[in-house]
């Protein structure tokens, strides 16, 4: 029995072998909007256990990290295992008008959802003009008072 051999076949095989062989933690594709007084992230973390999501905030720094981990299954022969276990991580530099305190997450059908809040002071507000003369006022009225 004769069998031909593909160069590009064989090469495409080992590169396929090589892309998927563990280089440390990957990356996870998000979303980042704002709505209102509050940023929204949606990150894919699928087949994560939410107990594995650990989410910090150092300074200005929020960091996401997540594990996937995949049943070994003792006395199994596997046929195929084409998904592996997984770690992920995501840093992001928040800038100074964020409220750090109330910042949130939730996880649902392999999303995570991190609503960032805009802080108090960094909202956009209205400045109140006054004139000369007015200031003058309240400078009478509080030294009428005494």
């Amino acid at each position: 029995m004769a069998t031909s051999f593909d160069p590009f076949r064989e090469f495409e095989r080992l590169a396929g072998a090589l892309s998927d062989a563990p280089r440390g933690p990957r990356r996870m594709p998000m979303d980042l909007y704002r709505d209102g007084d509050t940023y929204v992230l949606n990150a894919d973390l699928p087949g994560i256990d939410p107990g594995s999501v650990d989410i910090d905030v150092d300074g200005q720094l929020l960091t996401i990290r997540a594990e996937r981990t995949l049943p070994s299954g003792d006395g199994v022969k596997w046929i195929t295992r084409e998904r592996s276990a997984s770690s992920y991580v995501r840093q992001l530099s928040l800038g100074q008008g964020i409220d750090t305190e109330k910042i949130s997450a939730s996880y649902d059908n392999g999303v995570l959802s991190i609503t960032i809040p805009v802080s108090e002071r960094a909202k956009p507000r209205k400045i109140a003009v006054t004139s000369a003369n007015d200031s003058d006022k309240s400078e009478l009225v509080e030294t009428t008072g005494e």
